[in-house]
């Protein structure tokens, strides 16, 4: 029998991002239900899909993003370009191409899986913990971003090794992810 999905009962705000929902997943990573984005990250957050994506320039450098001062989680720290998840039935590609226009402006090239089986488990300072299986892509613009305030309160280009320096060097000022795939992603920037 399928899974059963909840309906949306109201709008939690005018943002539609509030409506967004994440895909609930069993240890194996098959569906087993919905719930809301919002009310899913909790200090007992159910195992979910999600997605990163880390944006080259043609000239090699990776945009790196620091999260909006206002975030629920891991509020100001510095992290990959973007993550997101995929709703219910949506392509993994689509999902990852919504959330660079909504989040950075961007309109991404070819995207190219890096980790595929990346999973991660990380409890922030409130509380509230993260529970993915993530799959990382990489991809290459040549534009500028053009980030959404409400997700990003300052972006910067830099080369790769410099990016794996500094995380490194203060694992704390950045995101658990962002420490954690660079950790696995042995060729990262090449």
């Amino acid at each position: 029998m399928p899974p059963l999905r909840p309906t949306i009962i109201t709008s939690l705000s005018d943002d539609p991002d509030d409506e967004e929902l994440v895909v609930l997943v069993d240890e194996a990573g098959a569906e087993i239900g919905t719930a809301h984005k919002f009310r899913v990250h909790t200090g007992h957050t159910p195992l979910h899909r999600a997605f990163s994506c880390h944006v080259f320039s043609t000239d090699g450098r990776v945009l790196v993003t620091r999260r909006a001062l206002d975030k629920l989680t891991w509020p100001g720290v510095w992290t990959n370009s973007f993550c997101g998840h995929p709703g219910p039935d949506e392509q993994l590609d689509a999902a990852i191409r919504r959330r660079a226009r909504r989040e950075l402006g961007l309109e991404l090239g070819v995207l190219e899986p890096v980790l595929p089986q990346f999973r991660y488990r990380a409890v922030d300072a409130s509380g509230i913990v993260e529970n993915e299986i993530c799959p990382v892509y990489r991809t290459t613009v040549d534009a500028d971003p053009d980030p959404a305030v409400d997700e990003v309160v300052e972006t910067a280009w830099i080369h790769p090794q410099e990016l794996r320096e500094a995380v490194e060097a203060a694992p704390f000022a950045f995101s658990p992810w962002l420490v954690l795939q660079l950790a696995e992603w042995t060729d990262f920037g090449a």
